[in-house]
């Protein structure tokens, strides 16, 4: 069994490339499909992926060599999976009216504020 102390947290593009069986150009290319995989960068340039971001490429081979899915649906199982779907979206004019009230709460404070006393 894995300690989980000893457990890596990071991987390089070369190690995820040999634990995965996939070449880099296709974990590469992954990356513009599948918007969650974004692996971070060292100082020197060199990609750096998660644990987790390794689990899903793994997934993600699983699911297209089944050819039961194409990409999108790739894409929507692995959401589903990891807890990755997005938070719905919401209608603009909901979200304007939502920055005017914080705008005119915000004006108020400010007011209250100029007018408050001053100690001395």
């Amino acid at each position: 069994m894995n300690n989980p102390k000893t457990q890596k947290l990071f991987f390089k593009l070369e190690e995820v490339s040999r634990l995965t069986k996939l070449d880099k150009e296709t974990i590469e290319g992954w990356e513009k499909e599948f918007p969650f995989l974004q692996p971070g960068l060292t100082g020197a340039g060199q990609k750096i992926f998660r644990a987790k971001d390794v689990e899903m490429i793994k997934r993600i081979k699983e699911l297209l060599d089944q050819k039961i899915v194409t990409l999108a649906g790739a894409r929507r199982k692995i959401e589903e999976e990891f807890g990755l779907k997005p938070p719905p979206s919401v209608h603009p004019d909901k979200l304007i009216k939502t920055l005017w009230q914080v705008r005119d709460e915000l004006r108020d404070l400010a007011r209250s504020l100029r007018e408050r006393p001053k100690k001395t």
